[in-house]
């Protein structure tokens, strides 16, 4: 076994230790309202987040108290192309002998892991009702009333919507969104007025209804609901015990276990399964905004490392499927989406995948996958040097495939950072062969003279962009010699020139570390460091590359109140730059995958107690986090206050592993 072998093994067993709660009952119950959800449909706005689970691409909410209806408000169809509420409740409840315009008084609503719950009564007494998933297709709907009779009913309101009945199964069809199914128990009677049902029994009984989807919009026939629905139930359930029983640590504040496991609710809602275009399943960066409907490459593999801990299948296939539409080159594209004609080819994103499948290695022990991704990797982390490097130095560049400075920014994940102000792109490879619907035109920005050239570069090398590459290069070494395979022929030779090993990657660092104010920066392609001070500096520490001297200097500029330690750590750009805005998205705010960079890279050299503090800062003060407020994509670094898009899943992904590390 090699000594890469045995340490990654032995760090998945600490893990699991450290998660393991020593053999302490973990409970969905335990925590009850994780994120509110309540929201009730109308005909202005969208909520803002859904329960789905098990790779659903439809989700519901909780009925508001104050404009309740009596029952789970959904499903709605989250994907990009047909995002709509196919009803306001599919299924409300009353007891049979009531009229359906009866008036419910909620006494109670639960979000649980895994789970929803809504309690309401009327003089006929009280209703409880709970919805689980059974799998991303099927879902359990179990009402409870004392088995007194009871009565169902809904509307569809979504034009074009065709609602039938064939015994006890309603039948919905869309055009676009496609066919579902309510299968009712055998002693209801179902009745259809247009777009509206009433299912009526008479039996005393507890009843279970399930809602089925299809998974594509195009199947031509109804789903039918095939299994136990109980056993499936007690296997979500043990799936969802499963994972807090991975993630929760005995020894945490009850408060930052919530964020854990609320860390691990917006993952999971975020999960979807494979559908259309997307090959593999995998998690999107946010349910709640429609654009965020695909997959990303370096959310992906922030959500994978993330996924490793708890539902390691799931991060295997996040990073299969932006494998998927790895091009000839070796190039992960931007994004894709169910239609894959809405990809993003522009540009690529920062080398994180090899440290997701070390990530998900180190927890599973899977070489069979380690080997099937190995020459997909080596041919991505190829394709940087050979693209991406304008004057073969072996030093790379953030760029773009037409040219365009808004693509390279995109590349970089930090779009309109300030060290980007003054950004220019230059010309790299060129293909005569490249077809003519590809190439660029005067309208776009580039003569017409270069409309073959496929590689462009900004005029600057960045620090982040090569500290990735560096760690990228020692974990692909690794990863080789711990399935028996050696990549050393087919390492880039451009990078080969400055020296291996450690020598490497030291000379990455000390390339872009200016003595000073003793920190790391871009340079342009003509020596010129950017100094604009901002979290890209943290990545030399997060990979380990910096010299302990390096990190020392940076560390005093990391801590500085004036700069990056300020009421929400590692803001974009320091707080004394004069572009800093606090709500400037990348030119200030605070984006939680920085802080994790930040606070793990001071944790690898020493400085435990300034990360353990800075990640309390975080956990403390962040709007919402440790109550029933969603896990957001960035935050005001001077209130804590919530910015842009809520459950967002990279986020999510590095809360959870800041909690995993906090005090080790």
């Amino acid at each position: 076994m090699t000594k890469f072998l045995t340490r990654t093994l032995i760090l998945a067993i600490v893990s699991a230790l450290a998660f393991s709660c020593s053999g302490e009952k973990v409970s969905v119950y335990d925590y009850d309202n994780i994120l509110d959800i309540s929201y009730t449909p109308n005909q202005v706005s969208r909520a803002g987040g859904w329960f789905s689970d098990s790779g659903s691409w439809y989700g519901f909410t909780v009925p508001e108290k104050e404009n309740w209806v009596n029952g789970f408000c959904g499903p709605f169809a989250l994907d990009l192309y047909v995002r709509r509420w196919v009803s306001d409740a599919a299924v409300k409840v009353c007891f049979a002998d009531e009229d359906t315009s009866v008036v419910y008084t909620p006494s109670a609503s639960h979000y649980y892991p895994g789970e929803l719950r809504i309690e309401a009564s009327s003089s006929e007494g009280e209703i409880v009702q709970s919805l689980v998933y059974l799998d991303d297709c099927n879902v359990l709907l179990q009402i409870r009333a004392g088995r007194k009779p009871l009565k169902c009913f809904g509307t569809f309101r979504l034009p074009g919507t065709a609602v039938t009945a064939d015994g006890n199964v309603l039948k919905i069809a869309h055009p676009r969104i496609g066919k579902m199914s309510v299968n009712f128990p055998k002693s209801f009677s179902l009745t259809v007025s247009d777009s509206s049902y009433t299912a009526v029994s008479w039996a005393s009984e507890n009843v279970d209804v399930i809602l089925s989807f299809n998974k594509e919009a195009s199947d031509s026939s109804y789903p039918v609901f095939v299994g136990n629905a109980s056993e499936m139930r007690k296997k979500t359930a043990l799936r969802w015990n499963g994972y807090l029983k991975k993630i929760v640590r005995k020894d945490m504040r009850p408060d930052y276990s919530r964020i854990a496991v609320k860390a691990v609710v917006t993952l999971i809602a975020n999960w979807k399964a494979a559908k259309g275009d997307l090959i593999h399943e995998g998690v999107v960066p946010s349910q709640g905004v429609g654009y965020f409907m695909g997959f990303w490459g370096w959310d992906s593999w922030k959500h994978a490392a993330a996924l490793s801990r708890f539902a390691p299948e799931v991060a295997e296939n996040q990073v299969r499927a932006m494998f998927d539409y790895q091009t000839p080159e070796g190039m992960i594209v931007d994004c894709i989406f169910t239609n894959s004609k809405g990809n993003n080819n522009r540009d690529s994103k920062p080398p994180l995948a090899v440290w997701a499948v070390s990530e998900i290695y180190a927890r599973t022990g899977d070489a069979a996958f380690v080997k099937e991704m190995l020459p997909k990797l080596l041919k991505y982390h190829q394709w940087w040097y050979k693209y991406r490097d304008h004057d073969a130095n072996g030093i790379c560049e953030y760029g773009s495939c037409d040219g365009t400075l808004i693509a390279a920014a995109w590349e970089s994940g930090m779009d309109n950072a300030v060290r980007f102000d003054s950004t220019e792109m230059v010309a790299n490879a060129v293909l005569p062969s490249l077809s003519e619907t590809s190439k660029m035109s005067e309208a776009s920005g580039v003569p017409s003279k270069d409309a073959d050239t496929v590689a462009w570069s900004m005029n600057q090398e960045s620090v982040d962009l090569n500290a990735f590459l560096a760690y990228e290069r020692s974990l692909l070494e690794k990863l080789a010699s711990a399935v028996g395979e050696s990549l050393s022929p087919d390492l880039p030779s451009a990078a080969s020139k400055l020296c291996a090993g450690e020598d490497y990657r030291r000379k990455i660092a000390d390339y872009f570390y200016v003595e000073t104010p003793g920190f790391f920066f871009d340079r342009r392609l003509d020596g010129k460091s950017i100094t604009a001070e901002g979290t890209e500096a943290c990545i030399p520490l997060w990979t380990g590359i910096a010299s302990k001297e390096q990190a020392e200097a940076a560390h005093k500029i990391f801590t500085d109140t004036s700069k990056f330690d300020i009421y929400i750590p590692f803001p974009t750009v320091s707080a004394d730059n004069p572009k800093f805005d606090t709500e400037g998205y990348w030119r200030g705010s605070t984006w939680l995958d920085q802080v994790y960079f930040g606070i793990e890279g001071l944790r690898r050299y020493g400085y435990g107690k300034d990360a353990d503090r800075f990640t309390r800062e975080v956990f403390d003060r962040l709007d919402g986090l440790t109550g029933a407020g969603p896990i957001c994509e960035n935050y005001n670094p001077r209130t804590g206050a919530v910015l842009e898009a809520p459950n967002f899943s990279w986020s999510a992904a590095h809360l959870l592993l800041l909690y995993e590390s906090y005090g080790k």
